[in-house]
C-alpha cells in the first residue's frame, strides 16, 4: 500500500469508501467534514492505494495536547491485511515527531471488531465519557 496525501479529487471514493464501512451517520455531512478538515492540518489526512484504487483512509488531528483519528477506514476486501495498522503507525510517527504525548480515538461501544484492533495495536479505553455538542448542524433542521 501506498500512503500518499488526499487529493480534491478522492472525495468522492473517500466518501463512498466510509459509508462501505459504516463510519458515516445521517447527523454528519462526510463531504463537509473533508472541507472542514482541508483547511486545518491537511498533510494529517492521508489515503492509502493499492493498485492504484484508494482502498484504506485515515484522518488525523493534533491540537497541542493529544492527537485525535477519525475515519480511519480499510476496504473490506483489503482488511485483515495490516493496512489498518500501517496507518495508524503512520499516524503515531507524525504525532511523535510533533511532541504529540497522547492519541485519542473514538469507537462505538457496538463495534467489537474494531475495538479489538485497537486493543491489538496496544490501545486501552480510557476510563471517560465521551461529550459532544453540535455548533452547526450539517443537516437542515426539520420543523
Amino acid at each position: 500500500m501506498d500512503i500518499r496525501p488526499y487529493l480534491e479529487s478522492d472525495e468522492d471514493t473517500v466518501v463512498a469508501l466510509w459509508r462501505t464501512c459504516g463510519l458515516t451517520r445521517p447527523w454528519n455531512d462526510p463531504h463537509k467534514d473533508i472541507a472542514r478538515k482541508l483547511t486545518v492540518q491537511r498533510e494529517l489526512f492521508v489515503v492509502g492505494e493499492v493498485d492504484g484504487r484508494v482502498v484504506a483512509t485515515v484522518m488525523a488531528g493534533f491540537e497541542g495536547h493529544r492527537g485525535w483519528v477519525n475515519y480511519l477506514a480499510v476496504a473490506p476486501d483489503h482488511q485483515g491485511h495490516g493496512l489498518g495498522a500501517r496507518l495508524m503507525a503512520w499516524v503515531e510517527a507524525k504525532f511523535t515527531e510533533a511532541g504529540c504525548p497522547k492519541v485519542s480515538l473514538l469507537v462505538r461501544t457496538t463495534n467489537a471488531p474494531v475495538l479489538a484492533f485497537y486493543r491489538r495495536l496496544g490501545y486501552a479505553v480510557d476510563d471517560v465519557v465521551a461529550l459532544g455538542k453540535r455548533l452547526i448542524p450539517d443537516v437542515p433542521a426539520e420543523g
